[in-house]
């Protein structure tokens, strides 16, 4: 975890911006001791966002089967991605 102080945000923010690109982890920047911000590079963000609604539709395809939304096999479903493919 990296934790700055936001005097070091607003004095350095070459040195915050590098870090945060270079770690591609997120930086929490704390204000008179306490937790206030966390700041990420754009990349790590969408990164992020992209595995966020991953997970949101493995729940969402997971909760349809569960109440008995009918599936696609193996061979079906290959099938279905052959048409798309050859459409494109």
């Amino acid at each position: 975890m990296i934790i700055k102080a936001s005097a070091t945000l607003r004095n350095d923010y070459g040195s915050i911006s590098t870090l945060a690109k270079e770690t591609k982890e997120p930086i929490y920047i704390t204000k008179n001791g306490e937790g206030d911000l966390v700041l990420m590079s754009i990349d790590a963000f969408e990164k992020r966002e992209q595995l966020l609604q991953l997970r949101a539709n493995v729940l969402k395809a997971e909760q349809e089967r569960i109440e008995g939304t009918p599936t696609l096999s193996v061979a079906e479903a290959r099938k279905k991605l052959r048409e798309r493919m050859s459409n494109v």
